[in-house]
């Protein structure tokens, strides 16, 4: 199984998270400079002409970025915090042939102070017809970080879910 995994804003694949998901495939994760490269989403598709992916994970911004990159890539999607109604740097979102991609899981902080999760809840509201199924997981007291105990329960349950 392929995993491609987007961090977010200035940030990367964690050792530790990546243990995690080489529990589950291979794992694939660019370096993404969102700051100077607004065509982010296009880059990702871009940069791994030759690999077909089985799931897409992403972060914050590698969150917005995964959520449209799973589309594309026609597969299911595990976004932490995704950054989908407001960023703090500037993407575009270019032209995709699907709008949509089965099963999108969601985990939401509700004490997140970055990405905050009534604006991503109102986000997915105007765009729940576009969708064959979201999961949203709300976790209580969790801000922007995942914590490594609360990844690796969530990937898990993940995957669980989509083994269905």
């Amino acid at each position: 199984m392929n995993i491609l995994y987007i961090h977010g804003l200035n940030g990367s694949l964690s050792p530790e998270k990546r243990i995690v998901l080489e529990h589950y495939g291979d794992v694939f994760s660019p370096s993404i400079d969102y700051e100077n490269a607004p065509n982010s989403i296009t880059d990702i598709i871009e940069y791994y002409p030759d690999i077909n992916f089985n799931i897409v994970m992403g972060s914050s911004m590698g969150g917005f970025a995964g959520y449209y990159v799973s589309n594309h890539f026609q597969c299911p999607a595990l976004l932490f915090n995704p950054a989908l109604a407001k960023r703090p740097v500037a993407q575009n979102i270019p032209e995709i042939t699907h709008k949509i991609s089965n099963n999108k899981h969601i985990v939401l902080g509700t004490e997140d102070a970055i990405v905050n999760p009534k604006d991503t809840l109102q986000f997915i509201a105007n765009v729940i017809d576009l969708q064959s199924e979201f999961n949203i997981h709300l976790r209580n007291h969790l801000a922007h970080r995942i914590p490594i105990p609360i990844f690796k329960e969530e990937v898990e349950t993940f995957f669980n879910k989509i083994k269905e």
